[in-house]
């Protein structure tokens, strides 16, 4: 069962937490998240899953900046969540979408008790300029079924910023 935007908006400050709340976002059955300003790139040409990969941050300027196809962009959204309860998923508005632009390669799902910013994993089919604050993609609960662990891991939780990959923990 996924909640509805009248359910969101009830559980609100309780069992879901997001900051700064806006009502204007609230959708049928999702809310808006919205972009933030830094954008995150890796500086090495070959990716290595066992190490720590070297990035830079990008600040979007005010008129906005062009994405390039071919290239990935780790990004997060401007609002803090929290989810107790329920099972928070992610998706790129299809506005967004109809322009060729991909908010998650694979990181759409959350788990229970996760805190913190989303960070997305941008791509595009063609280029195509982005600005900050911009509401780029929605998230939405599902309920849970059964008795369920909230999750607590360390690699994520409780981030301040954007993330790149931290699956090189994972070897160690």
């Amino acid at each position: 069962m996924i909640l509805s935007g009248k359910t969101i908006k009830e559980k609100i400050g309780n069992e879901i937490i997001i900051k700064p709340f806006n009502e204007n976002a609230v959708n049928p059955n999702s809310y808006n998240l919205s972009l933030h300003n830094e954008l995150l790139v890796y500086d090495e040409e070959i990716l290595d899953m066992k190490k720590p990969n070297a990035t830079r941050t990008i600040i979007i300027p005010n008129e906005g900046i062009v994405l390039e196809p071919g290239k990935l962009y780790l990004a997060r959204t401007r609002e803090y969540t929290e989810t107790h309860k329920y099972v928070p998923m992610l998706e790129g508005r299809s506005s967004v979408g109809r322009l060729g632009l991909f908010v998650h390669v694979c990181a759409g799902f959350g788990d229970i008790g996760f805190k913190g910013y989303w960070t997305l994993e941008i791509h595009c089919v063609q280029p195509i300029r982005v600005y900050a604050g911009v509401e780029i993609c929605q998230i939405y609960y599902h309920a849970i079924e059964g008795e369920y662990e909230p999750y607590i891991s360390g690699k994520y939780q409780n981030n301040s910023g954007i993330q790149p990959s931290y699956l090189y923990r994972d070897f160690e």
